[in-house]
């Protein structure tokens, strides 16, 4: 018999109507099934929140959001089973309680250390588990919340925790296969996991998706079904490119090239332990549950495509460092990378001319100037001997990346690009390709971003 592991987003168990498309959805799920939910559209940021004025003393706010969230989600679950929602209910004022009592320890010392941080955070997948059980129950699904704390073994890591796979392995399969044998269809808590002590922890942003790769991996599923709102991966931004149109496959290696330069459907980390393991990872949509979707797999087969899709990211400043003096100096951009590590200055591409003469850094926009200036006291005896000649910012500006499988080995592909940019007059500021030759990065300014876009696209989507 099949095993399907079935992940429901934020928005997916955001309303009733959201509810009962889940519910259908699974119920129309052939074999084995494993639900692994969410916690409702902005919860995880208003849990954040609360926990933050808290900290700061404001115990009244935080008790405030913590209510309106409750509240929430009692209107929701009425809303979807009317009468049939007294245990739920029940569930979520005990879980509602407990949290606040949290908040008021923060408010009292003033204090909120990850690990408080995660206790805090699981509320939104606690309370969503047993509402989505209840509504697939409603609707003739066998199904029990089960927290993940104790499913998914960590390490400490709070906030970004690691999963033990052997421990957790041991433990999914001990708790979720007898209950599957009994017809149940567990709905577990996604993004939190907790130590092998029992200390509640959480995966990081995506942490539900990595839950649901987890658990496949461990359960040894025949297939992991992501549902949000999309139908899977396009080819371009549809606000930039109207043709647009949706991807039927996709390797891991290319979901990770586009995921990290602005397609945000899914970050390719959170269903990599899928992946290794063989268990095709489908990206579906909830509120359009007919499309085909996305299928992300270890390796694709070549469509004949070259480029299969075109990204960007916006919102970015270039930092150029450049001087004569530069040129075989040994450690010379070790040290500009130190600098952006000390300011934490997270590095999005990077382009270096083959003289030495000068070396590029796009970084977020916000921090350009921030670390310019720490640049410049890293570099301030070469910049008065002029081993150094500028330290130069150039905001904003944008990535776009045109990236395939179907680039590796076939002549003339940056010739294309750069043409079809060129004959419209788009200026590219810098350029970064890989070895794999899976992605060409260039950097135009933000003005020209969606022409980059759509230009690129069109040239390799005729």
């Amino acid at each position: 018999m099949t095993r399907t592991v079935l992940k429901f987003g934020g928005t997916s168990v955001a309303s009733p109507a959201a509810l009962l498309r889940v519910a259908e959805i699974v119920k129309a799920t052939k074999g084995e099934r494993i639900v692994v939910v969410s916690a409702t559209a902005g919860t995880t940021d208003a849990l954040i929140g609360a926990a933050r004025a808290a900290e700061a003393g404001d115990a009244q706010s935080a008790q405030d959001t913590l209510q309106a969230l409750s509240a929430a989600h009692r209107n929701l679950i009425a809303d979807a089973l009317g009468f049939e929602s007294a245990d739920v209910l029940k569930e979520i004022a005990d879980l509602t309680e407990r949290t606040d009592a949290l908040l008021q320890s923060v408010a009292i010392l003033r204090e909120c250390t990850a690990r408080t941080l995660d206790a805090i955070v699981s509320y939104g997948e606690r309370i969503s588990a047993p509402v989505v059980a209840a509504v697939l129950d409603h609707k003739g699904v066998k199904a029990e919340a089960l927290s993940a704390e104790g499913l998914i073994i960590t390490d400490e890591a709070f906030g970004h925790a690691n999963p033990i796979f052997e421990e957790t392995q041991t433990r999914a399969s001990k708790e979720l296969d007898s209950r599957i044998d009994y017809g149940v269809v567990p709905v577990v808590t996604g993004f939190i996991g907790s130590t092998v002590d029992g200390v509640t922890t959480t995966l990081g942003r995506g942490g539900s998706d990595y839950s649901a790769a987890v658990l496949a991996a461990a359960t040894k599923a025949d297939e992991l079904r992501i549902y949000t709102d999309v139908s899977g991966v396009m080819s371009a931004d549809p606000r930039f490119v109207r043709n647009a149109k949706p991807l039927t496959t996709i390797s891991y290696a290319e979901a990770a090239e586009l995921s990290y330069f602005g397609a945000k459907v899914i970050h390719p980390r959170t269903v990599l332990p899928a992946v290794e393991a063989g268990i095709p990872v489908r990206i579906l949509n909830t509120f359009a549950p007919s499309d085909a979707g996305t299928t992300i797999t270890h390796d694709t087969q070549q469509d004949g495509s070259v480029v299969k899709a075109t990204t960007s990211l916006g919102g970015l400043g270039l930092i150029t460092v450049q001087g004569a003096g530069m040129s075989g100096v040994p450690g010379f951009a070790a040290r500009v990378f130190d600098t952006a590590a000390a300011e934490s200055v997270s590095v999005m591409m990077i382009s270096q001319s083959s003289s030495e003469n000068s070396i590029c850094l796009v970084v977020p926009d916000d921090a350009t100037e921030r670390l310019k200036a720490s640049l410049e006291k890293m570099f301030n005896a070469e910049l008065r001997r002029h081993d150094v000649e500028k330290i130069d910012v150039e905001r904003p500006v944008a990535i776009v990346a045109a990236v395939g499988e179907g680039m590796r080995g076939t002549p003339g592909v940056a010739a294309r690009v750069f043409t079809a940019l060129g004959k419209a007059g788009v200026n590219v500021v810098a350029i970064a390709q890989g070895s794999s030759e899976l992605n060409i990065s260039l950097v135009v300014m933000e003005k020209d971003r969606e022409k980059a876009v759509r230009l690129i696209h069109e040239e390799f989507h005729r």
